[in-house]
């Protein structure tokens, strides 16, 4: 089986930024000049990626050695703005080692 992590590591990325975006663009927006499809919109996208990020997080870990202290933390530092980006050197790292059905 191919390895999931650089998928997880994309995912992880994208729904980064789509995260950042809803705070820092579609969240003014809405509140500083009344325009609340821009969180309808950009909210929905992310809600979308972040289900994508989960069922990517599940597939590595049925799929790698990951401990389950490893996916937590990638799962906690998707919640916290900018984290994913310090996070991604160690997925990247990661992604590195052999992979294969937990024992």
């Amino acid at each position: 089986m191919k390895n999931p992590v650089p998928f997880l590591r994309s995912v992880a990325l994208l729904e980064a930024i789509s995260w950042l975006l809803l705070l820092f663009v579609a969240m003014p927006l809405k509140y500083l000049w009344q325009m609340p499809l821009a969180v309808r919109i950009v909210g929905s996208v992310h809600g979308g990626l972040f289900v994508l990020f989960c069922f990517a997080l599940w597939r590595v870990l049925n799929h790698t050695n990951w401990p389950l202290g490893r996916a937590a933390l990638v799962f906690v530092a998707s919640l916290v703005p900018f984290m994913p980006f310090f996070i991604d050197r160690r997925m990247r790292e990661w992604s590195a080692e052999p992979s294969g059905p937990q024992a």
